[in-house]
Order: structure tokens, then C-alpha cells, then sequence
């Protein structure tokens, strides 16, 4: 059994032996070697420890040599908006109590987000014992832009919503980090070539930190024909962003100010109006229409 200092009582996150507190613990995603020596100590000495699966959390406890003393309750999606109360009641008696998911950092497309905010409502503290991020470390693994992303989770299943949820985010520059089931995924890459075209870059990462690690990087398009084949483990979608617009240049607007003018609108305002959609400079616009009715009444 691997030993920690229980009088140490988690120094590092509470602030008073009376007041309870909510603490997110990130378990490993694959390797657990990857689970941190904090998040031992607290899964040694919290009160109560709230798990997504109760089985999945003990064999991690005894994957990783430790002696649960904690009382250890459910706390899944099934079950999370009946167990607010007794949790927040829990806290509020001055327990310390770790909530944990099968995988990953809790509430990121796992159980807890509701408890967090049903927490802060209450003054009840919350506080987090990072780790292991499998939205992270694909992004990290990908070899797509890393400075600036979204992610999305899972996707609805039905593939009119799905296609709506890719449709909105056409124009998206972020690189995008999605979840999906391994029965799923050449659907969902299927269903973002619609949306995205076959061109656009992406990479698709499983069994993260696993033995059989698997990260394929190429176009939807290549990715979808390999994803037909089948595939297993936890799986990461990520694709790239929409590449930006190019800028239009004031040559290329003349022949929308001239249409809208032939349509009744006065010249100004036809102005205003095209240098509005294309973000480009008003007065540098105006100039140009106006040079070129002076070169055609030459």
C-alpha cells in the first residue's frame, strides 16, 4: 500500500478543519501511472468520494496500492441532479469530498459540472486537483494550431443535429477538439467532410496514454476511408480551423456598389453598405467608385 501523511489533512486545500470542501480530481486516461501523488493523498484522506462508477474507482485505488477509508457514493449523469442535495449537505457539514470520473477532469463531458455550480450558489468552496486531460493532450498530439481552440464534446447522435452542430461551426478558425464513441467516428467524419470538405486537416487520437496509442493525422477525407475499417479504445476527434478569409479587394466590390445602385440604392449608402459586409475602408471605396465613373465618362 503506497503511504501518505494523513496529517497533512489536504494543507494544500482546505483552509480550516471546519469548512467543507468540494475537490475535481483528474484520473488517468489511460496509464495510471499518470495519476499524480496529490490526488492519491486526497483519495487517502477525503471524507467522501463521489464517483462517477463506483467499481472503476476502486480498481484504480487498488491499481494503485491504496486502502480507501471513505465512505466512496455514486455520481453519474443518471443519478447527479438527485445527489446535489446530499453532497452540498455533506460539504456544508465540513466533509471534504472528492469527485472523480471514469477518465479525465471531471465536469469536461463528465458528471460535475452541475454540483460545481449548485456549489458556488452555496458559498461552498471548490477547488480542483488537475492532471490528465485527454481534450489536452490530443490537441498537444495532433500537429494542428494549438494557440487558439474550441471543443464540442460529444455530438448529438441523430444526424440531422449533428450535421447542424457542423454547419454552425462552418467558419470556426479554432482548431475544434470533439469526443465521439469508436462505432461513431467514420459517421461523424463522414457527416464533417460535409460540412468542412474533404481537404480540411484533422487527427484522430486513441487509446491516449494506452499501450496502443494511435494518433492518425491527414484530410477528412483519408481519415474517413481508414475510420470504415473499425475502430476501438476512447477516441478524440480533432480538426482544423477554416482557413481565414481573404480580405476582398476594392476592384473586386465595384461591381456590387454598381448593382446596388442599379437597384434604386443611392450611391453613398450602396458605399456604406458593401464596405460594411467586406470590412473594407469606406472612404477608400468611395475614391474607387468614384475613379472609375470618371474613367468611363472618358
Amino acid at each position: 500500500m503506497c503511504a501518505f501523511p494523513t496529517s497533512r489533512r489536504l494543507k494544500n486545500v482546505q483552509n480550516s478543519e471546519n469548512e467543507g470542501v468540494i475537490v475535481l480530481g483528474a484520473t488517468p486516461i489511460g496509464n495510471l501511472s499518470d495519476a499524480s501523488p496529490r490526488l492519491k493523498e486526497i483519495m487517502l484522506s477525503a471524507d467522501i468520494i463521489a464517483a462517477e462508477d463506483t467499481r472503476n474507482f476502486h480498481h484504480l485505488a487498488n491499481a494503485l496500492g491504496l486502502k480507501i477509508n471513505a465512505r466512496v457514493m455514486s455520481l453519474h449523469e443518471h443519478n447527479e441532479a438527485h445527489k446535489l442535495s446530499e453532497v452540498l449537505e455533506l460539504a456544508k457539514a465540513g466533509s471534504t469530498i472528492l469527485v472523480v470520473s471514469d477518465a479525465g477532469m471531471p465536469a469536461v463531458s463528465d458528471p460535475g459540472y452541475p454540483l460545481v455550480a449548485a456549489a458556488l450558489d452555496e458559498g461552498i468552496r471548490v477547488t480542483a486537483v488537475p492532471g490528465p486531460s485527454a481534450v489536452l493532450t490530443a490537441l498537444a498530439l495532433s500537429g494542428l494550431p494549438t494557440g487558439r481552440f474550441t471543443f464540442e464534446g460529444f455530438l448529438p447522435r441523430k444526424a440531422g443535429e449533428r450535421r447542424k452542430r457542423l454547419d454552425a461551426l462552418l467558419h470556426e478558425e479554432r482548431t475544434m477538439v470533439f469526443f465521439e464513441a469508436p462505432h461513431r467516428v467514420a459517421d461523424f467524419l463522414e457527416a464533417a467532410i460535409e460540412a468542412f470538405g474533404a481537404d480540411r486537416q484533422a487527427a484522430v487520437a486513441r487509446e491516449l496514454t494506452k499501450k496502443f496509442e494511435e494518433v492518425r493525422r491527414d484530410s477528412l477525407g483519408e481519415l474517413h476511408r481508414w475510420a470504415l475499417g473499425g475502430l476501438r479504445g476512447e477516441i478524440v476527434v480533432v480538426v482544423s480551423g477554416a482557413p481565414e478569409p481573404v480580405a476582398a479587394s476594392i476592384e473586386d466590390l465595384l461591381p456590387k456598389v454598381a448593382e446596388l445602385v442599379a437597384a434604386g440604392t443611392r450611391m453613398k449608402q450602396a458605399v456604406a453598405d458593401v464596405a460594411e459586409q467586406f470590412g473594407v475602408k469606406k472612404r477608400d471605396l468611395y475614391e474607387a467608385v468614384l475613379a472609375e465613373r470618371k474613367v468611363s465618362e472618358i
